[in-house]
């Protein structure tokens, strides 16, 4: 009998600690899920905090959102030739201030494909326009289009090896790109 008693104690503390690893691991799980939700609320209440659009522009901010960056990049570069202004200007300056610094810039590690010239194979290129960015017939003939009058990006935030291989598709397509 008390072989018994001690095997029932035994086992008894073993559902005990398996009981207590329970809703410790529970309570492990829930806490990130609740700071992550906490953090995502922050951010969110500083973005709304941040950005007031006064009433007249609001219908301009929601077209601009509903936008793809094609299109979005179109645009900006129609302002900029429209204003005589420089979307890029900035980013430029602060480079130059830090190389001139003394500082070593690093070597740009994302680039944007941009499609300067078609050449003479315009099929070619719109093949590899629909192989590059996964678009459709129509999509792609209206980029390559619209790169015969001037250069559109291709593709934005891309890695140099993934670049370079735009690149050669492109210039074996008979088209000049550049990556900026």
């Amino acid at each position: 009998m008390t072989e018994e008693k001690e095997e029932k104690k035994e086992e008894a503390k073993e559902e005990k600690t398996q009981a207590s690893e329970k809703k410790t691991e529970q309570k492990k799980e829930e806490k990130p899920e609740e700071k992550k939700e906490e953090k995502e609320e922050k951010v969110l209440a500083e973005e709304e905090k941040e950005i007031k659009v006064p009433k007249k522009f609001k219908d301009i901010v929601k077209e601009i959102e509903e936008m793809n960056t094609l299109n979005l990049a179109e645009l900006v570069k129609i302002l900029e030739k429209k204003f005589g202004v420089s979307a890029a200007a900035p980013v430029a300056a602060a480079l130059v201030g830090a190389s001139a610094g003394g500082e070593e810039v690093e070597e740009k590690s994302e680039f944007n494909v941009v499609l300067t010239a078609i050449g003479e194979k315009k099929i070619e290129v719109i093949k590899a326009v629909r192989d590059i960015t996964q678009k459709g017939l129509k999509e792609a003939k209206d980029l390559v289009d619209a790169a015969a009058s001037e250069p559109q990006i291709v593709q934005e935030g891309v890695k140099k090896e993934e670049a370079e291989e735009m690149r050669k598709k492109f210039e074996a397509a008979g088209a000049k790109v550049e990556l900026k």
